[in-house]
């Protein structure tokens, strides 16, 4: 079969139960179309095809002996954010390009428990500081819609294996947008569960109390199957929350659009740099879920003009703390012939770190450093815990809250937005991870230049089944989700 790429997460698993075609021809089918089309797109740092075909023929005799779950001989691409075990690990920097994990993430591992199939690792902003996967050490991620456009960030990378067709889903982070602003760039669903949903041990920290590990996939439903494998509480994780798990596929048409309330936030739909086509292609997609049975309720997000400025004082400073363990002595990067430890800590951090990675740091450390911890940091919390309030509130009075999940389209690569511009692209996402919600994205349609738009769905705590039931429904009326750039469409 030369189309194995075209199956939905659901047409694998049952084309792999009935023995349509094996573990091990998927993935041959997978590493010949990312040999073929990858150096197009950049977007794998590590294929790991020796591995991948070894657990696909693990997975075969495990299904031949009767003993496969509902995944097992699926393949899948991991962000280079997780640890993997004997595979290079790099977060994008040049920092820990010589890194090789000793042990596995527990997602990775989940993912190998479930018998998935690890493709390789892929491309993303360095440490998942930016907004266009430009920031990369290994050089910048093409957009497979337009390859003169990024394909978003942090999680360029896993957005452009999946909208190129070089894994059928792939897992992301999100720490103040880079799951679902990369989906909405690239046409794809992306889900970012609630804080504490997925386990973030293994993880590499950027900003703890807003990292959140998520799937991204062509649809709701591929989601949902990724998402059984990856949610769950993890005791290696203090942050990681003891609560059941649903099951995700089995309820994808468990919440009832008829009467569902979605909330509109009016300062939302009057951002200055909201582009015309996003906004006409979002109030369109929530014309069709009103016409599905939702109704649409007008809501007030009072702290809007906050979310940029409290957002980049605590990413800084949470980042400034998690990176300090880069010194060049223990692991990572390290410079030549320091000629003391001073010279070893300056030379191995400003050679190792990109730019983008720097400027966050000097910010945070500026942020807790004496006399501006209480000025900034402390007061960035408070308001922080202001804007969950505002949500919370919202949430009174209706199910979800919908929104843009950014308010362009892909930039084109080299468009040197500063880094101002750059944050205030991000006004549609970050409050989601200050407050710790969940949020998904689909896609709604293209601008005039035929590039996706995303349509951002908010949900309250441990609303992931509802968002993604949402989303099903809304993809069960709409094939927007089923549309293909041209270079998906090679044959391998």
């Amino acid at each position: 079969m030369t189309d194995l790429h075209r199956l939905s997460i659901r047409e694998l698993t049952e084309g792999l139960a009935n023995a349509k075609f094996s573990a091990r021809e998927l993935t041959e089918h997978y590493l010949k179309r990312i040999e073929k089309i990858d150096a197009q797109v950049n977007a794998y740092v590590t294929v790991t095809a020796e591995q991948a075909l070894a657990q696909a023929d693990a997975a075969d005799a495990l299904r031949q002996a009767g003993g496969a779950g509902v995944l097992t001989g699926v393949p899948i691409a991991h962000k280079d954010i997780f640890c993997t075990q004997g595979i290079k690990t790099t977060a994008g920097s040049k920092m820990l390009d010589n890194f090789i994990s000793p042990y596995d993430a527990t997602v990775v591992a989940k993912g190998k428990t479930a018998g998935l199939v690890t493709l390789g690792k892929v491309n993303m902003d360095e440490f998942a500081m930016g907004s266009t996967s430009e920031s990369s050490y290994f050089g910048a991620t093409k957009n497979p819609w337009a390859l003169d456009r990024v394909p978003g960030g942090s999680s360029g990378g896993s957005a452009a294996v999946v909208a190129a067709d070089l894994a059928p889903f792939a897992t992301g982070t999100d720490t103040g947008g880079s799951i679902r602003q990369p989906a909405s760039f690239c046409g794809l669903t992306g889900l970012k569960p609630t804080y504490g949903r997925v386990s973030r041990f293994g993880m590499i920290a950027y900003a703890s109390s807003l990292d959140q590990g998520g799937p991204m996939a062509r649809s709701a439903e591929d989601c949902a199957y990724l998402m059984n494998v990856m949610a769950g509480h993890d005791a290696k994780d203090s942050t990681s929350v003891e609560k059941d798990v649903d099951d995700y596929v089995a309820n994808l048409n468990g919440t009832s659009l008829k009467g569902l309330r979605i909330g509109i936030p009016k300062q939302y739909f009057n951002v200055a740099g909201l582009a015309a086509d996003v906004k006409a292609r979002v109030e369109e997609s929530l014309k069709k879920l009103a016409e599905m049975g939702a109704i649409l309720v007008e809501v007030d997000l009072n702290m809007t003009e906050a979310y940029v400025p409290t957002y980049y004082l605590i990413a800084p400073a949470e980042a400034s703390s998690n990176l300090s363990r880069y010194d060049g002595v223990r692991y990572g990067y390290r410079c030549e012939d320091p000629k003391d430890i001073l010279d070893l800590y300056k030379r191995s951090r400003s050679e190792g770190f990109g730019a983008e990675v720097q400027r966050r740091i000097l910010i945070g450390t500026y942020a807790l450093s004496a006399g501006y911890y209480d000025a900034y940091y402390v007061k960035a919390q408070k308001v922080r815990r202001l804007i969950q309030q505002d949500f919370l509130k919202a949430f009174e009075s209706v199910d979800v809250i919908a929104a843009p999940s950014a308010p362009t389209t892909a930039y084109r690569i080299g468009a040197n937005l500063s880094p101002v511009e750059m944050y205030l692209g991000d006004i549609y996402t970050i409050a989601v991870n200050l407050a710790g919600l969940p949020a998904i994205n689909a896609p709604v349609g293209f601008d005039k230049d035929n590039l996706p738009v995303g349509l951002q769905l908010i949900g309250n705590y441990w609303s992931e089944s509802q968002l993604l039931s949402v989303v099903h429904q809304y993809q069960q009326a709409t094939d927007w989700h089923t549309k293909r750039a041209a270079i998906a469409e090679e044959n391998a």
